[in-house]
């Protein structure tokens, strides 16, 4: 559990450094229009701190991390969240800058592979709340 503590409280604190790098990073680009970057801080908020401080309350029904296939949810899901968060950095950086954009399809192509991989660890998510929860008896 302390795990899972652990891993929303790094996420908030990503979340948080993120919305202050929205922030003091348009107004250093005197930049007037909203981009990519005002979404990572909602991104790691929401996929990661709440996401995480969810399972934990899971967990203490559940048992999750009891199953065989936790840690893999774990590692496939962080590993995705971690690359669509650096991806989405990398588009505002070539939504602001016009040099940035021959990038553009391989950051495209690496974000999808970020949500392709989030995606793999819900599904997987959900097999082991499945599993754990026919364990329970009602």
């Amino acid at each position: 559990m302390k795990k899972i503590v652990k891993t929303a409280f790094i996420y908030a604190i990503v979340a948080m450094l993120s919305g202050i790098f929205y922030r003091e990073g348009s107004r250093f680009l005197e930049l007037t229009e909203p981009n990519t970057w005002s979404i990572i801080h909602t991104h790691f908020f929401m996929l990661g701190m709440f996401f995480f401080l969810i399972v934990l309350l899971l967990e203490k029904s559940f048992h999750l991390t009891k199953d065989k296939k936790y840690n893999a949810f774990y590692y496939i899901y962080n590993i995705g969240l971690v690359i669509t968060g650096i991806m989405l950095y990398l588009r505002g950086i070539a939504d602001v800058t016009e040099d940035f954009m021959v990038y553009d399809k391989m950051i495209s192509g690496i974000s999808g592979i970020g949500h392709i991989l989030l995606g793999v660890g819900i599904i997987l998510f959900f097999l082991i709340l499945k599993n754990q929860t026919k364990q329970i008896k009602e």
